[in-house]
């Protein structure tokens, strides 16, 4: 499972709304979605931003690029305002998990994608942060939904076993990905 862009087409892509114009439909058609529900929808708040997506991003059995690439905004580096390529994989997981949890609040984003240079200097400041994170790849989400235990969320999160799990009781998030499945306490 694939998307089917390139590295000069990652580096094109700076906002959504150039992944917008840029990625058609025809470029999420690589990506296989998870069967099941025909609409999915994600509910995100970035609490360093204050952005907030609320909107389907799948319908009718195809991801809809246009909501994909405000998404995408929502989970940009908040340090820098770097913006890149979310795997589409990474909405259905927190769809998912959502549905397990059967809430409708937000996930509150803590970390999405982190560009090389934040990511470099968050691993500098602490061994906690991988030096080849998910984060960088657009695979990953670090997040937790207000008045939902933190332990209920990672246990949804294992239970949809989209990827790695790790579970920061003392930081307050559980980071999801779409990577190899996989779980990990931290601090």
């Amino acid at each position: 499972m694939t998307i089917t862009l390139g590295r000069r087409d990652l580096m094109r892509l700076g906002t959504g709304a150039a992944l917008a114009a840029a990625a058609p439909a025809a470029a999420w058609a690589s990506v296989t979605p998870l069967p099941g529900a025909q609409v999915r929808r994600a509910v995100l708040h970035n609490l360093h931003t204050g952005d907030t997506f609320n909107e389907v991003y799948f319908e009718g059995g195809r991801y809809v690029p246009q909501a994909l690439a405000q998404a995408m905004r929502v989970l940009r580096d908040w340090r820098n305002g770097e913006e890149h390529v979310m795997d589409p994989r990474l909405f259905d997981a927190l769809h998912a998990i959502n549905a397990k949890l059967d809430t409708n609040r937000p996930f509150q984003i803590i970390s999405g994608y982190r560009s090389p240079k934040t990511n470099a200097m968050l691993h500098a400041r602490s061994s906690g942060v991988a030096s080849h994170s998910q984060h960088m790849l657009g695979k990953a989400a670090d997040v937790r939904i207000e008045g939902v235990d933190l332990r209920n969320l990672q246990k949804a999160a294992l239970s949809v076993a989209a990827g790695g799990v790790g579970f920061y009781p003392s930081s307050n998030f559980v980071h999801v990905d779409v990577a190899r499945v996989r779980q990990w306490t931290g601090a």
